[in-house]
């Protein structure tokens, strides 16, 4: 039992708990939530099934509690095309995590910290890989199609892409 801990180990423990591959928190599939710090390792947690997550791992499950949450809600059929801005430096777990589900997907680079991860139906995915990767230097169509495609209020994207238009019918023109 975790008596003496601070917030941010609860949130830790808290985003462990609710993490989606069960691989990692206990034996026969089972979350076990009676964690306790080893003694001898003062960044590791250890379950009581004997799995133990170094400090990295926390961190790492921690940061991407929303990306499983989103390949959860893809699986479940709530989305067919997901956008997540993830950590440049999960970038490879990323890659691992969708290749062994089977999902399709493309990741662009943001800046030296961030990527978007575009992951979905491969019709979508495939789409996404025909725009321009700088979400800042769409066209009005590219940004209203890829706003349809994950998901947005269709009447919400039309008035945007109206607006949208009229901006750089407006920029133009000067």
């Amino acid at each position: 039992m975790l008596d003496k801990t601070n917030k941010g180990d609860k949130k830790r423990i808290g985003a462990i708990n609710n993490y989606n591959c069960r691989s990692y928190t206990a034996k026969n599939n089972n979350i076990n939530t009676n964690l306790k710090t080893k003694p001898y390792c003062s960044d590791c947690v250890c379950f009581s099934g004997g799995k133990t997550l170094s400090a990295k791992q926390i961190e790492q499950i921690t940061d991407l509690k929303v990306f499983n949450h989103h390949i959860y809600e893809f699986k479940k059929g709530i989305r067919t095309l997901i956008l997540t801005t993830e950590k440049s430096k999960h970038k490879d777990v990323i890659k691992e995590r969708l290749e062994h589900e089977k999902i399709d997907y493309v990741i662009h680079d943001v800046d030296d910290h961030k990527i978007n991860v575009f992951f979905g139906e491969k019709p979508c995915v495939d789409v996404v890989k025909t725009l321009n990767p700088k979400l800042s230097e769409h066209t009005p169509q590219e940004d209203f199609m890829l706003g349809i495609l994950l998901g947005y209020d269709k009447v919400k994207q039309c008035e945007r892409y109206l607006n949208f238009r009229e901006r750089a019918k407006q920029k133009w023109s000067q």
